[in-house]
């Protein structure tokens, strides 16, 4: 389960960040099922699988502060006996689970209150967070039209269309990451995603720096929505970008020239109208 969850964030078939904090998180349960000699041996294979887990993305802020949370819980504990650990464990990841998914759902309704009804909005990709958001305005009665971001090469806006498709509430338009520019005219908002949050910097998925430079120049609030274990000060994490592969950008093999294929962009936040968390709107 762990092996294979660590395939899955490092082939990005999981795209969102807090949903690679759960998978990640319950992939730790494969723990609950072995057998050890004692807390010592539990403790040594709970931090190097912990660790494989951190180490398959270096880019996800939550995949590392969950993991760490879980790590300090069983120390925190001190459990006597193989079966005490075991029983920390599996309550810590309920707790780090039950964490996301409220935070989620809390930054979700914050930033549902900021569309309003009958308004025009641009998201980029496919944050779970953002359509959390999205949905719930949906819920509340709110109508509005929506452009999405095909988000090339892996087409995850593609994913946010057909989520919201089928509601009489919003219509949406997926379009070509070149075009945000030209459909921001019509917009009142942008909502995106983050990665993490790093000093001044919002680290997304690529095209949210060139979508929140143009939103400026056409004066369209950019809101960033996103849960705040996100928000990087802890000295033990170090973003680093995910270049992919070549094969994603061109069908054929590059001849005399090379692909450039970055995974996130960096959008500083004096380009930033607003922060949503759990905790609330933020001002920047």
């Amino acid at each position: 389960m762990i092996d294979e969850t660590v395939r899955r964030i490092e082939e990005l078939r999981t795209q969102s960040a807090s949903l690679v904090a759960v998978d990640a998180a319950e992939a730790l349960r494969d723990l609950l099922d072995r057998e050890f000699r004692g807390v010592e041996a539990f403790d040594r294979a709970l931090e190097r699988n912990s660790r494989t887990l951190r180490q398959a993305n270096r880019s996800h802020a939550p995949l590392y502060t969950s993991q760490r949370r879980i790590l300090e819980a069983v120390a925190d504990a001190d459990p006597a006996t193989v079966d005490e650990a075991k029983a920390v464990l599996s309550a810590a990841i309920d707790g780090v689970v039950e964490r996301i998914e409220a935070s989620k759902r809390a930054a979700g309704e914050h930033a549902a209150a900021l569309i309003e009804d009958g308004g025009v909005l641009l998201t980029h990709e496919n944050s779970s967070t953002v359509v959390t958001a999205l949905r719930h305005a949906l819920d509340e009665g709110t109508a509005f039209d929506l452009y999405v971001t095909e988000s090339r090469p892996r087409f995850l806006g593609r994913r946010t269309a057909r989520q919201l498709a089928g509601n009489d509430r919003v219509d949406v338009t997926l379009i070509v990451d070149s075009a945000a520019g030209h459909v921001l005219r019509e917009c009142d908002r942008v909502l995106v995603g983050m990665n993490c949050l790093v000093d001044d910097r919002v680290y997304n998925r690529v095209g949210t720096y060139g979508i929140a430079v143009a939103a400026a120049d056409r004066g369209v609030p950019v809101t960033v929505v996103g849960a705040s274990s996100k928000f990087v000060g802890d000295a033990g994490f170090t973003f680093e970008n995910t270049h992919r592969p070549e094969s994603e950008v061109l069908r054929e093999p590059a001849d005399g020239f090379g692909a450039a294929n970055p995974g996130y962009d960096a959008t500083p936040l004096r380009l930033v109208d607003a922060v949503v968390t759990e905790d609330g709107v933020m001002g920047v």
